[in-house]
């Protein structure tokens, strides 16, 4: 790996991170999700309150893709967990080890940290990347369902509360 390298993001970097999500997007077949904007990331990412973290990876002095993760809690172990909620490398950089280098990153990061677990999402269709996942150690939990709310459905839910 010595072509590669990882870096913390910065707010310089928001325009790339947008085209990372993008170029996910359009990988799982979702481009039409996304509504997030350059200035959104500046603020969610670099604003005072920072919502999640990001990292780069880059191979030979070119950016090759990133990782977006957060903490989490898991109350059954009293310890934060690390969420990573996208991770992508542009298809030029597939098969140069760079997401097994990320996914070791965050691993590390999330020990350093005194996280008692390390997870994410992975869709169902994607084999390629449960089989990776699966390689690295990775149990996919056949037990658990993602459950969300957004837009209208959130805001109904959200009117319901009173005090």
């Amino acid at each position: 790996m010595q072509q590669s390298r990882i870096r913390l993001a910065t707010i310089e970097d928001s325009a790339l991170i947008l085209s990372f999500i993008q170029g996910l997007a359009e990988y799982e077949k979702l481009a039409d999700q996304v509504v997030a904007t350059e200035q959104q990331l500046i603020k969610s990412l670099f604003g005072d309150n920072p919502a999640a973290e990001v990292v780069i990876v880059e191979y030979a002095g070119e950016p090759a893709g990133f990782a977006l993760f957060f903490h989490n809690y898991s109350t059954f172990l009293a310890q934060p967990g690390l969420y990573l909620e996208d991770l992508f490398v542009l298809p030029a950089f597939r098969g140069k080890g760079l997401g097994k280098l990320l996914l070791s990153y965050l691993a590390n990061l999330a020990v350093a940290r005194g996280c008692g677990r390390f997870e994410w999402s992975v869709l169902d269709w994607n084999q390629p990347a449960i089989d990776f996942y699966q390689s690295q150690g990775a149990k996919l939990m056949h037990d658990w369902r993602i459950t969300r709310l957004t837009g209208t459905e959130l805001q109904a839910l959200a009117a319901q509360y009173s005090q």
